[in-house]
């Protein structure tokens, strides 16, 4: 026990108060397990992520960037951006209209004004290096479709059988 005093300095670390049990996560397993953990759904962490994208093309999120830095916080934001939109693209549109829903619910906002403002804000939702891709034109095409459903919901008429 001795000589283990001598070579740290100290006897007994935890009579100092030292217990720090905080375990290290990379930049994207806290975006995943922290960050988007806390927003719901699918359509609402897209929205989020767009929401962090400056007009420069940046991500800025001040907690990741303090706890990470800068270029990982980038990366890992931009890397769970892409990840995200391949789930809401390879997700089923009868999936997507239940993820409408709560995901709008969360936000204290309308489905459809939801909708309408992922549509006004499309670029931002594509992360750098997709717009050239097919991915712009399924997700205008999901979002237009999730539009005209909820745009006709209340005209639907239940079957009387």
């Amino acid at each position: 026990m001795a000589v283990k005093a001598r070579a740290t300095g100290f006897a007994n670390p935890g009579a100092f108060g030292i217990r720090n049990k905080m375990t290290l996560k990379s930049a994207l397993q806290d975006v995943k397990e922290t960050t988007l953990t806390a927003v719901c759904g699918l359509l609402g962490k897209l929205a989020y992520l767009a929401s962090l994208r400056r007009r420069h093309g940046r991500y800025q999120h001040w907690g990741m960037e303090i706890v990470h830095g800068s270029e990982s916080a980038e990366r890992a934001l931009r890397t769970a951006h892409t990840e995200v939109l391949s789930g809401v693209l390879r997700t089923p549109l009868a999936s997507l209209t239940q993820d409408l829903q709560d995901s709008s619910q969360a936000s204290g906002t309308a489905p459809q004004a939801f909708v309408e403002e992922m549509r006004g804000n499309f670029e931002d939702l594509l992360p750098d290096g997709r717009q050239n891709s097919p991915a712009p034109s399924h997700l205008s095409s999901v979002l237009l479709a999730l539009s005209s459903l909820e745009r006709n919901r209340g005209r639907a008429t239940r079957s009387t059988s």
